[in-house]
């Protein structure tokens, strides 16, 4: 699945077009709070996988092994993750998590930076390793329903997008500025989520 062909003006491969509709049936589900996300999140983040090692962005790479596995944890929270087991609600993250989450980035960003480096052929370790960091602390808040994960992930996809136009996955490139307008579409509508009838309202702006 790797021969390359045009579409719309744009190189690709066959297994590069599978993830890229599969991410965005991922982001779309995200927004509607739709627990079926996480089902799509596990097969985008496998064809992704494969998709990563073929432009040695290795630690892209193994950032989708690390999905896959808290892709079932996100999906037993959203079904049964607050106090009563009930379905998680949207909140707001603490001072404090947010403090834990930048110092999070930040010691995986170094963590992984270092590795790529000393031990990888990646020509690209700092980026990778600093968009790698962050798509985790974005991933762990998306699993908590914390409002903050589409902060988060709007910082992460614009970079992105630079990353991919330099390794030309043209087509990736512009998933991930479909995600950035995506990302905005869900802080808004879990905003809204928010406000209508408690922390527990459903987003629905997208019906």
């Amino acid at each position: 699945m790797n021969e390359s062909f045009a579409l719309f003006g744009l190189s690709t491969t066959p297994i590069e077009l599978v993830s890229f509709v599969l991410s965005v049936m991922t982001v779309l589900l995200n927004i509607r709070q739709n627990h079926w996300a996480w089902l799509f999140a596990i097969l985008s983040s496998a064809t992704y996988g494969v998709v990563f090692y073929g432009a040695r962005l290795y630690g892209d790479m193994a950032l989708q092994l690390v999905f896959i596995s808290v892709s079932f944890w996100g999906w037993y929270q959203w079904l049964h993750g607050d106090a009563t087991h009930e379905r998680l609600p949207v909140t707001r993250t603490t001072q404090r998590g947010l403090w834990m989450a930048a110092a999070g980035w930040a010691v995986g960003f170094a963590v992984l930076a270092w590795f790529l480096h000393s031990f990888t052929d990646t020509d690209v370790p700092k980026t990778d390793a600093f968009l790698t960091a962050g798509s985790l602390v974005g991933q762990v808040l998306l699993s908590r329903k914390k409002l903050e994960n589409w902060h988060v992930w709007i910082m992460v996809d614009v970079i992105y997008v630079g990353l991919y136009i330099h390794k030309g996955l043209m087509l990736t490139a512009l998933l991930y500025g479909m995600f950035v307008v995506m990302a905005a579409i869900g802080l808004l509508a879990w905003k809204k989520s928010m406000g209508e009838g408690g922390a527990a309202a459903e987003a629905m702006v997208l019906k």
